[in-house]
């Protein structure tokens, strides 16, 4: 068995796609990694900012905890109405753009495609950036630690879908199995207390309160941050495809759960809070523990399910990455379709994956996790405003998409997406306002950058089809043979193969030998033998004599005068092909590649860089025996 079959498993054919399909249970941890594991710090985000009001702040996580639940109710609504009328898959790009037009489906195409590189980073980072603060010892080996979580997310994903969500069952059933055990204890002792629960290992002191009123715009800041818990939502939307049949309906299955568990996850959470008087504390302070350590220690104690929680915490909050990797490919290969991406992204790799859209996410994302040393916190309030962007821009185009195909419920559809819209857009201001100095300024500067290269893309993709259409039927008129030039340093089996591939296509062959006085061979080697080796035997079977020209190179180049001579000649027939046949030897190793000039590649390089229409290049290789 080769490696690449056991790090990445067997080639799948085309037929064997349906085995790859998923179901609703698989469809979770693939889809619904990113959006659970939000939970994990989505409360804690929005905690942290309450930090200045002390205990008081707390009050305030239940009401803004609220106002997020219904924001995601009404996303759920809508995506489950953008899955039925896309089967094929209704990510934000395809939806915006068949809607609204191109350049509304490229901005949310720019938007989501920087969000889930960021997912990834972050995602990554956080996992180890939780792991550390348990084990402080590993510290130094952040930036590698960050690094090989993203090699082994890789692997798994190039096996293909089935196989990723048969590997991440495991962590995710056991997130959400603990947390549910938390909230279900949590809350049980609560309304035994009647809402005055003791804490088993009591949780953080908090400081004393700084400010003692709180203004609308730090609300809406804790409201922004809170939201954080919304990105991945999309997620199911766009990868409708992989489902197994019915895929709607699977689908749906997949959102409806992944939406569930988050609801209880983040009402849960918001409310042990309030119970047990867990607030954030001071990430760069001394002592700091995450809410959720708090609560675990709080609701179960410090023994063996402690441990399990937060192991299982730190997993899914690595893993949560899964998720960029899911989608990014579907995006790529969406815009790609479109011809705003290379076309390359449309390919699908020897596991039936849009492999070069892996490709391109995790170079990117080491990029990221390169740049900021594997600590990518400060990434965390860019990536809701690309996915918060993409939400409006899809809700907007699902309110066309009902207008355009009105039916018997259309009315119903178009108000619960317009709704979507209208809220969406509304956190998408407060996201981008409120965050505006902390980092999402780099967000709204990327995403015009992005759209511009992919217009740049298509145009050019346009450019190339426009020139290359042939209406016209084929031409059958002045098709002559053409003239054909070898570039030649030495008599050789390579040199009698091109000559005798030659013979056969033209009677008109020019061989050329650049006579340079550095020459390995020696300055008059070629020519001393010319007659013997070559016109001698041409002669007696009847075959017209070949061109032989020398050419001079006082500066020892070689490459350069035969270019000028391949050019002059083209420029001199401009009713001929010219056909030059460029020997080249195939060694065994490509180690072996070292010990011989690259004259024949740096050739063909430069007739593609320079050459015309006229000059066509032909490869005659000589194996290696």
């Amino acid at each position: 068995m080769q490696i690449s079959d056991l790090l990445f498993g067997r080639p799948l054919a085309t037929s064997e796609e349906r085995a790859e399909h998923i179901g609703p249970a698989a469809g979770i941890p693939i889809f619904g990694l990113d959006a659970l594991s939000s939970a994990a710090y989505g409360p804690e985000a929005a905690l942290t900012l309450l930090i200045p009001l002390g205990l008081g702040g707390i009050h305030f996580i239940g009401p803004i905890t609220a106002a997020i639940l219904v924001l995601l109710v009404i996303l759920y609504f809508s995506y489950s109405q953008t899955i039925e009328a896309y089967p094929k898959g209704g990510g934000s790009f395809t939806v915006a753009g068949e809607n609204l037009g191109d350049p509304a489906g490229l901005l949310a195409a720019a938007a989501l495609m920087i969000d889930y590189v960021l997912t990834a980073a972050v995602g990554i980072s956080a996992g180890i950036g939780a792991l550390i603060s348990a084990v402080p010892s590993l510290q130094p080996h952040t930036l590698a630690l960050c690094l090989g979580v993203l090699l082994l997310l890789t692997i798994v994903n190039m096996r293909g879908v089935h196989d990723t969500g048969v590997v991440f069952l495991i962590p995710t059933y056991l997130f959400l199995g603990t947390l549910l055990t938390i909230i279900g204890v949590g809350l049980f002792h609560a309304l035994a207390t009647h809402g005055h629960p003791i804490p088993i290992v009591p949780p953080a002191t908090l400081p004393p309160a700084v400010i003692t009123t709180i203004s609308w715009f730090l609300l809406l800041r804790v409201f922004s941050s809170g939201c954080t818990a919304m990105t991945g939502v999309e997620a199911v939307s766009n990868g409708v495809m992989a489902f197994r049949d019915p895929t709607r309906k699977n689908a749906r299955r997949a959102l409806t759960i992944i939406i569930a568990l988050l609801i209880i996850l983040l009402a849960g959470i918001a409310a042990l809070c309030h119970f047990y008087n867990v607030g954030a504390t001071d990430p760069n302070g001394p002592g700091y523990q995450s809410v959720l350590s708090q609560l675990t220690a709080a609701v179960m104690g410090h023994g063996w399910f402690y441990y399990v929680t937060i192991a299982a915490i730190l997993l899914v909050l690595a893993l949560s990455a899964n998720t960029a990797f899911a989608d990014f490919p579907r995006l790529t290969r969406a815009i790609a379709l479109k011809s705003y991406l290379p076309h390359v992204f449309m390919l699908r790799g020897r596991r039936l994956l849009y492999s070069w859209g892996i490709y391109i996410l995790v170079g990117l994302t080491a990029a990221l996790l390169i740049l900021f040393g594997g600590v990518t916190d400060r990434l965390i309030p860019l990536y809701a405003i690309g996915a918060f962007m993409a939400f409006t821009l899809s809700q907007a185009g699902m309110v066309v998409h009902w207008m355009r195909n009105p039916g018997p419920g259309s009315t119903v559809r178009m108000f619960v997406n317009g709704l979507g819209a209208v809220a969406t857009g509304i956190t998408t201001i407060v996201v981008l306002v409120t965050k505006f100095t902390e980092g999402a300024w780099v967000t709204a500067l990327l995403i015009p950058i992005l759209i511009l290269v992919m217009v740049a893309v298509h145009r050019h993709y346009n450019k190339i089809s426009q020139e290359t259409a042939c209406p016209e039927p084929l031409v059958t008129t002045n098709i002559k043979p053409p003239i054909v030039i070898i570039p030649m340093d030495r008599w050789s089996r390579i040199s009698a193969k091109a000559l005798r591939f030659a013979m056969s296509i033209s009677s008109e062959i020019q061989v050329v030998h650049v006579d340079s006085p550095d020459s390995d061979h020696g300055p008059d080697e070629l020519a001393s033998i010319w007659d013997d080796k070559v016109l001698k035997p041409l002669r007696e079977a009847g075959f017209p004599d070949p061109k032989f020209e020398r050419l001079r190179s006082p500066y020892r180049t070689v490459l350069m005068p035969v270019l000028e001579y391949i050019l002059a000649e083209e420029r001199a027939h401009d009713d001929r092909h010219i056909a030059v046949l460029v020997p080249e030897l195939v060694v065994h190793h490509w180690w072996e590649n070292l010990l011989h000039n690259q004259r024949s590649s740096l050739l063909k390089l430069l007739l593609l860089v320079r050459g015309k229409q006229r000059i066509v290049v032909i490869n005659i290789p000589w194996y290696q025996e």
